[in-house]
């Protein structure tokens, strides 16, 4: 179920705000530019899909929003918990930075926890199968995988490194809570 939890960048053991609302998610974050959404496949998708079947599942909505905002490329990406490389790969963006395009994830499968900082709040999101994220350009945050990670996300981009983190040097991102995936994910 998605998540959202609000909390003050100094106080990251008490959150000021929890929903699992969809509607209330997307009204929250809208307030800091953050778009949030919900979709449907078309077909079903079969464990194992190919990427050409996740994208064909989602078409109407892959083509809507690359139009909306003027993605150029569109892939999708499949984390296992056997991946050789999982640790490297929640290394990668567990620290603050910001990207100088928006960075949008749909998650087909699986979940994964945005966290962003935004003036002196930090706002919280467990995205799960079926969610939309666009964090806009410049926006610092950070991602987390969990320790066992498991999903599959269409990623949406304008330029060729558009998803190169800059980071922030800050140390926020090791104060709040990672992501421990609940079981049964």
């Amino acid at each position: 179920m998605s998540r959202l939890r609000i909390f003050s960048d100094q106080a990251p053991d008490t959150p000021e705000f929890t929903s699992h609302d969809g509607d209330e998610i997307a009204r929250e974050l809208a307030k800091i530019g953050v778009h949030f959404e919900r979709w449907q496949a078309s077909q079903p998708v079969a464990a194992g899909a190919t990427p050409e079947q996740v994208m064909a599942a989602y078409r109407a909505d892959i083509d809507r929003i690359s139009a909306e905002r003027g993605f150029t490329t569109v892939d999708v990406i499949s984390i296992a918990p056997d991946n050789p490389k999982k640790d490297e790969l929640r290394g990668k963006f567990l620290d603050e930075h910001y990207h100088n395009e928006d960075e949008v994830r749909f998650f087909v499968d699986g979940s994964g926890l945005f966290t962003l900082h935004v003036g002196e709040k930090v706002y919280e999101i467990e995205c799960v199968k079926n969610d939309l994220i666009a964090v806009p350009d410049g926006t610092t945050h950070w991602f987390d995988m969990g320790p066992e990670p498991r999903f599959v996300a269409i990623r949406f981009f304008q330029q060729p490194d558009g998803w190169i983190g800059h980071f922030t040097g800050t140390d926020i991102a090791q104060r709040f809570p990672r992501y421990d995936v609940p079981s049964g994910r």
